[in-house]
């Protein structure tokens, strides 16, 4: 089973309490201390493009990057009447292909958790590629305690049209939480069952420190200060080296 496919169509109702003007403010604050010009940004892992509709809003040019097609159709959907309107693509992190350089890049809620130790050296490679020098990488993790508390725990989330299934389970070889899910959306009388699987895997704070600190960025910061810090959320920030 694939992730992001049936469930794209609901994220946004499963997800209406997510602050993502706390989000914003966040990046911003984050901006103004590092200081120099930001203006264009790279939305990674982008989803349905709520937070990515939100800094164009706020007057930033964005580049919104997913790997799937059905999550970017909700985004395309969303920024249809925004100007500038984000540049979407449809890439794997891990292959990470931008034009040009960009301001500063970021990835919310727990984007970096999907994707694999093994991949992160190479997309480190690539924000060092694509991020200009003494720009920003912002992006949250869960905290490595946080999901080990999830194990075995069971998450029920019921609409009026959709109910929504999911168990919690710790995979110790991978360290990482699989997420079994099963979808019952209404159609008439009847309902109509579909399943997704999500892997987030655990990453330690101190070897993202030091994955970012080989590809040359430097002021690395973990923080447990930003939105969403009560569920468990980590914050890294980078600035990327001066050298071109």
């Amino acid at each position: 089973m694939s992730c992001y496919g049936p469930l794209a169509a609901w994220y946004d109702q499963l997800t209406g309490d997510v602050p993502y003007e706390a989000f914003a403010d966040f990046y911003e604050a984050e901006f103004a201390r590092v200081g120099g010009e930001f203006r264009l940004l790279l939305d990674l892992c982008c989803g349905t493009g709520t937070l990515t509709a939100e800094m164009v809003r706020r007057g930033y040019e964005l580049i919104g990057v997913d790997a799937s097609v059905d999550m970017l159709m909700q985004a395309r959907e969303k920024s249809a009447a925004l100007s500038p309107a984000p540049l979407w693509l449809c890439q794997d992190a891990g292959e990470l292909d931008l034009f040009g350089t960009v301001d500063a890049a970021y990835c919310s809620l727990d984007g970096m958790n999907y994707l694999s130790p093994a991949i992160l050296p190479e997309l480190f490679h690539r924000l060092r590629l694509f991020v200009r020098p003494g720009g920003l990488v912002i992006f949250d993790v869960k905290s490595p305690d946080w999901f080990r508390s999830l194990d075995g725990e069971i998450f029920v989330d019921e609409r009026e049209d959709l109910l929504c299934l999911w168990r919690a389970d710790l995979d110790e070889e991978r360290q990482a939480i699989v997420y079994g899910m099963d979808l019952f959306e209404r159609e008439g009388d009847l309902w109509r069952r579909s399943g997704e699987e999500h892997v987030e895997y655990i990453h330690e704070p101190e070897a993202l420190r030091e994955g970012l600190a080989r590809e040359g960025f430097f002021d690395i910061r973990v923080r447990a200060d930003g939105p969403q810090h009560e569920a468990g959320r980590l914050f890294v920030t980078a600035v990327r080296d001066l050298k071109y």
